[in-house]
């Protein structure tokens, strides 16, 4: 079946965006972020910075004191750190790992390399920028000593956990969990409704977190915070963590996730979601 044909059969009896519609909205997007001005963008961006710290914040805070394990527990938890997309797509923000979906908009030569480039760039700080905020205002409410310190002890497990992850492994779980937060943008642009977005962006974020995957900009969040635990005494004796477990977790340890992490994230969201999506439904048509 030829790919007109394809687009025509989707767009009948559809209460929702079709994909071919979706592709051609997320394009349209994707270039209009590319030129959004210097200030704007980063203040986008530390926003979604701090929107996925809520998220994250949300999350531990569900899991805290339970038991280390797999199942509806760590579902929850996914629920709860969804947060955070929906507060970056409803409410407006500028998200790292959301906006590799851009490039669409470059494989369409509607954007340059540079114009990418850019976007990505100062989004990243920016959001490593608004995290790194949260992560410092968190601490400093208090809120680590939550259930006998129990949200500060999960926070400090979670950055060790995360500090001694190999490269490798760091990667391809990045990787993993980027197509599933680029599906969660990319169904929130078949919806016609706040409740649809939310709806559409529920179960992927939930399957990310519940599943164990990596993302940059909540890393950018809970690897901080997990150094701001560590300066805690109170935290650290809650934890019972030896000074070897507690060695691993440095300022160093931030760059050695996010390197991984972050190319994972760009792989999978670019390559296995946008530019897949691209060849399927963008290739080749006519613009006027």
């Amino acid at each position: 079946m030829s790919r007109r044909k394809i687009i025509a059969a989707e767009t009948s009896g559809f209460d929702a965006y079709s994909p071919a519609q979706m592709a051609a909205r997320v394009e349209s997007v994707g270039v209009a972020k590319a030129a959004l001005p210097l200030v704007p963008l980063l203040a986008l961006g530390v926003l979604a910075g701090a929107f996925i710290a809520f998220g994250a914040m949300l999350y531990i805070l569900v899991v805290a004191g339970a038991p280390a394990g797999v199942g509806p527990l760590r579902l929850l938890g996914g629920v709860a750190f969804s947060l955070g997309l929906v507060l970056v797509v409803v409410g407006g923000a500028e998200l790292f790992t959301g906006n590799n979906l851009i490039a669409m908009a470059w494989a369409d030569r509607r954007i340059t390399t540079r114009a990418l480039l850019r976007n990505w760039l100062l989004v990243y700080v920016a959001n490593f920028a608004g995290a790194v905020a949260m992560a410092w205002l968190v601490y400093r409410s208090g809120h680590f000593t939550l259930g006998g310190h129990a949200v500060g002890v999960e926070v400090l497990r979670l950055g060790i956990a995360k500090a001694e992850l190999p490269f490798a492994e760091a990667f391809i779980r990045g990787l993993l969990c980027n197509v599933l937060v680029c599906l969660a943008v990319w169904l929130s642009y078949a919806a016609r409704d706040v409740a649809g977005k939310i709806l559409a962006i529920v179960f992927p974020i939930s399957a990310f977190v519940a599943l164990g995957f990596e993302h940059s900009v909540a890393n950018m969040y809970l690897l901080p915070a997990a150094l701001f635990a560590a300066g805690d005494p109170s935290v650290v004796a809650a934890a019972g963590i030896s000074d070897a477990g507690l060695a691993t977790l440095d300022l160093a340890a931030i760059a050695r996730n996010l390197v991984p992490v972050t190319l994972g994230n760009i792989v999978g969201g670019t390559v296995l979601v946008a530019l897949v999506y691209y060849l399927v439904y963008l290739r080749g048509q006519r613009r006027s």
